[in-house]
C-alpha cells in the first residue's frame, strides 16, 4: 500500500509540476529567470512555513545541516536553476521529455545508495531510456539545441535531490522539506539574477502567473516529497514519465508547439523503458 500511495502521489506531482512549468515559461517571456526563481521561492517559503506552523512544527529543522540535506540543497539549486533555464529557452515539450531521464538516474542511484535490486533486464531498459534522451537531444545533428543541455543538467540535479530526500530524517515533515527546497530556489535566483541583472517590475498578469506557479508548486512539491519517502523507490520513480504527457499536451495547447518525429520517438522509447522497468520491478 505504501508503494501504491507513493505512485499516486508521483502522478499528482507530475501533473502539477507541468502546470507550474507552463506558468513559469509564460512569465519568463517578460521577467528574468533569476527574478522568477526569487519570487517563486519566497512565496513557497511563506506557504510552507505557515503549513508547518499549523502542524505545530518550526519551519526550520535541525536536520537541515546534515550531510544528506546539504547535498540535497546543492542538487536542488542546480536542478531548479538549470531546468528553469531550459523551459524558458527551449520548447516545454522537449525540455520535459529530457527530464524524463530523472527516474532512470534515480533507479540506478537507488541501487548504489540504498541497495535495491535491479536485474539485467531493467538495466537494459534504463540504457534504452538514455538512448531515447539522445534521440531528443540529437547531438551533432542540425536540430541540436545547446540550450537543451540545461535540461540534462537539471535532470541530474533533480535526481540527486530525490535520492537525498530518501535519506532525510524520519521526523522531518514534508512542509519542512518544502521550506528548505523553496529557500534553495531563492539562492538559485539570487545567483542567476546577480549574473544577468535586468530585474523588472512584474505586470499584474505576470504577478498572477507567478502566484499560480507558487501555489501549484507547493502542491507538487508536497506530493513529490511524499512519493519519494514511501514504498520502493525503483517502482515509484518511473511514474515521473507521466509528466511528459501533461507537458506535451500543455505545450501544444498553450504554446502551439509541434514536437518533431525524433522527439516523439525518443519520448516513446523513454516511456516504454519506464513501463518495462515498472513491470519488472513488480515481478522482482
Amino acid at each position: 500500500m505504501d508503494t501504491l500511495r507513493g505512485s499516486l502521489l508521483m502522478v499528482l506531482a507530475m501533473a502539477t509540476f507541468a502546470l507550474e512549468d507552463m506558468f513559469i515559461k509564460s512569465a519568463a517571456r517578460d521577467i528574468p529567470v533569476g527574478q522568477i526563481l526569487i519570487l517563486f521561492g519566497l512565496g513557497g517559503m511563506v506557504i510552507f512555513a505557515a503549513m508547518a506552523r499549523a502542524q505545530g512544527h518550526a519551519p526550520w529543522h535541525p536536520g537541515f545541516g546534515t550531510r544528506p540535506m546539504l547535498l540535497r540543497s546543492v542538487a536542488e539549486v542546480a536542478g531548479r536553476l538549470c531546468y528553469t533555464l531550459a523551459i524558458a529557452l527551449t520548447p516545454l515539450s522537449s525540455a520535459s521529455a529530457i527530464l524524463q531521464a530523472t527516474p532512470l538516474v534515480v533507479a540506478a542511484g537507488a541501487v548504489v545508495f540504498f541497495g535495491e535490486t535491479v536485474g539485467w533486464r531493467r538495466w537494459l531498459a534504463i540504457g534504452l531510456g538514455f538512448a531515447g534522451v539522445l534521440l531528443i537531444l540529437r547531438p551533432g545533428l542540425s536540430g541540436f539545441e545547446p540550450a537543451s543541455l540545461f535540461a540534462v543538467a537539471g535532470t541530474l540535479g533533480f535526481a540527486g535531490r530525490d535520492l537525498a530526500t530518501r535519506a532525510a530524517p524520519k521526523d522531518m515533515s514534508n512542509n519542512q522539506l518544502g521550506f528548505l527546497g523553496f529557500a534553495m530556489l531563492v539562492v538559485a535566483g539570487v545567483a542567476a539574477l546577480g549574473w544577468t541583472g535586468g530585474a523588472v517590475w512584474p505586470s499584474l498578469g505576470n504577478s498572477l502567473k507567478i502566484t499560480a506557479a507558487t501555489v501549484i508548486g507547493v502542491i507538487a512539491y508536497n506530493a513529490l516529497s511524499g512519493a519519494m519517502r514511501a514504498g520502493e523507490i525503483s517502482v515509484i520513480a518511473p511514474f515521473r514519465y507521466t509528466r511528459l504527457i501533461f507537458a506535451m499536451v500543455l505545450g501544444v495547447l498553450v504554446f502551439g508547439e509541434r514536437p518533431d518525429m525524433l522527439t516523439l520517438i525518443g519520448s516513446a522509447v523513454i516511456v516504454g523503458s519506464g513501463v518495462f522497468t515498472l513491470l519488472r520491478s513488480r515481478k522482482a
